[in-house]
């Protein structure tokens, strides 16, 4: 498992100080990330925010020397002419921070982190809340940061939860970040779905790509004709690993083309022939608008936001 960075004790001593000093962010979306970036022009990083939420570069003197000093510990610097940048970002979610890419999350193994996160660590929450049945082994599937496998152990103490994604960099993060709630029974594991994940599970959680990208970013690309084929090699691959009573929470995205949905008719279709019960909704009706500009999106009238739990009877 490699990691961008070069110490995890360094950077869990950096998070600690950085929540003494009540450091928060919420990440935006990368246009609305661009947008500010715009507006602040070449102006450097003038709080603590700045360097570690809007990716600013920075003057040494602007962080303070005990910070500055575990910064460069952990491998997390780099220059930026005269200045310097964080090569990591820490964002606020469920009472934590996360480690996770620095803006912009342009690499091809880039760790990605934004409000459609927060939207799925919502959905995952609200179905534990409403969960009678206990929930002893579970796994979140293309973890990126882990947010969603991590609420899960929060909520779920004693329970195993695997991290699976292909990304060796995001394994690495959601292992820090693990680490930096305190959580345990979390266990990172490399695979590609769930085939080099074993036995079943009580919940499985997912999060999967669901653009269409032409540079094929591993976070971002979830191929078939629309970006569905993630979600439904999810949808899929769950159906086969689900005790009775476990359930499958799938957050993603779906092009909706001249009317109608053919995720959600995809899906539901994989769910009746598993024997699933299933439950789909629209958690947005409309996102990701700009997108429909790429001529890959010529047939969409819009781009949804979806929440799938398909539940075996117990």
């Amino acid at each position: 498992m490699s990691a961008p960075w070069t110490s995890d004790d360094a950077l869990v001593a950096l998070v600690a100080a950085l929540r003494a000093r009540d450091y928060a962010f919420t990440t935006v979306t990368p246009a609305t990330h661009a947008h500010v970036a715009r507006r602040m022009g070449d102006a450097p990083a003038r709080s603590l925010r700045d360097v570690f939420g809007w990716s600013r570069p920075f003057a040494e003197d602007l962080v303070p020397p005990d910070l500055f000093g575990l910064m460069r510990e952990a491998g997390i610097l780099a220059r930026a002419g005269d200045l310097w940048r964080a090569t990591i970002r820490l964002s606020s979610l469920d009472g934590e921070l996360f480690v996770h890419a620095a803006y912009p999350p342009t690499a091809q193994d880039a760790v990605f982190f934004g409000p459609d996160t927060m939207r799925f660590v919502a959905s995952v929450t609200q179905y534990l809340a409403g969960r009678e049945a206990p929930v002893r082994r579970a796994v979140d599937v293309g973890c990126g940061s882990g947010a969603a496998g991590i609420a899960v152990a929060k909520r779920a103490p004693g329970a195993e939860v695997l991290l699976v994604d292909v990304n060796p960099n995001a394994l690495a993060a959601a292992a820090l970040n693990a680490r930096l709630a305190g959580v345990t029974g979390t266990v990172p594991v490399s695979s590609d779905l769930l085939s080099g994940a074993d036995g079943t599970f009580d919940l499985v959680v997912s999060n999967p790509p669901f653009m269409l990208d032409a540079q094929g970013r591993t976070y971002r690309h979830g191929g078939g004709a629309f970006g569905e084929g993630l979600s439904l090699a999810v949808v899929e691959a769950a159906a086969e690993r689900l005790n009775p009573r476990g359930a499958l929470v799938l957050f993603t995205g779906s092009v909706i083309v001249e009317g109608e949905d053919p995720f959600r008719e995809a899906a539901l279709t994989a769910c009746a022939r598993a024997g699933l019960s299933a439950q789909y909704r629209e958690y947005d009706p409309d996102a990701y608008g700009e997108e429909l500009a790429d001529p890959a999106y010529a047939r969409a009238d819009r781009i949804a936001l979806a929440v799938l739990v398909a539940t075996r009877e117990g």
